[in-house]
């Protein structure tokens, strides 16, 4: 099932014209300075993962995340979890006033000074399993054509396509999981794809090339 999100690789969106990054600011509003920081800053609360905040986001009508700008859709998701978890309610949110109080118990908000460095040190999404894994380098794959039917990170245009496993990148939480709260660990596999695999003959000016993806196990079968 494709996403409003999952644009990669679809027909018919007309050429894509990006500003040059040496002119493109990163912000193009003031405001979105803002979202930006307010959703890194409630994210380190702890109440929601990465993978659950963008779930939050696909979780749109196809309409409003296409009718969005970037830093909308991050707004909208932002709201989502903050409602959901009970950290604002949805009148405090109509008033834009503090209508109730929300325990802080076990919350532990991120200081300004501690800004640059939580910033700097990120985190690994590596876990541990018993599971053995399924494939190995060298090995043809296909990639499952239902993968999910919430946020997963296959790509729609891989969906069905067959490449071969290049790397073992070990054992990594499983995105699609972890975006229902559920931290599992699967193995995860770097993957080239021949772009006529996955286009077709005859859309490539330059000639064939291929395309590397990092997948779970859970997204692939046997060739």
């Amino acid at each position: 099932m494709r996403g409003s999100h999952d644009l990669g690789g679809l027909e018919g969106l007309g050429s894509i014209s990006p500003e040059p990054e040496s002119s493109e600011p990163v912000f193009h509003a003031e405001w979105e300075k803002r979202i930006f920081a307010l959703t890194l800053a409630v994210g380190f609360l702890g109440q929601w993962n990465l993978d659950q905040s963008r779930h939050a986001r696909e979780r749109q009508t196809p309409k409003d995340y296409l009718r969005h700008s970037y830093y909308e859709n991050w707004c909208v998701g932002l709201k989502t979890l903050l409602l959901e978890k009970g950290l604002v309610s949805q009148n405090e949110f109509n008033t834009g006033k503090m209508m109730s109080h929300v325990s802080t118990s076990g919350l532990s908000p991120m200081q300004a000074k501690d800004v640059p460095t939580i910033l700097m040190q990120g985190g690994s999404v590596e876990m541990e399993t018993d599971k053995p894994a399924g494939f190995a380098p060298g090995d043809r794959v296909r990639v499952r054509k239902e993968v999910s039917s919430g946020h997963t990170r296959v790509p729609s245009y891989l969906r069905g396509r067959v490449g071969e496993i290049k790397r073992h990148h070990g054992t990594h939480v499983f995105a699609d999981r972890n975006a229902l709260g559920c931290r599992e660990a699967e193995h995860l596999y770097s993957i080239q794809f021949s772009s006529r695999e996955i286009w077709g003959d005859g859309v490539e000016s330059g000639g064939a090339f291929a395309v590397r993806v990092d997948l779970w196990e859970p997204h692939l079968e046997n060739q």
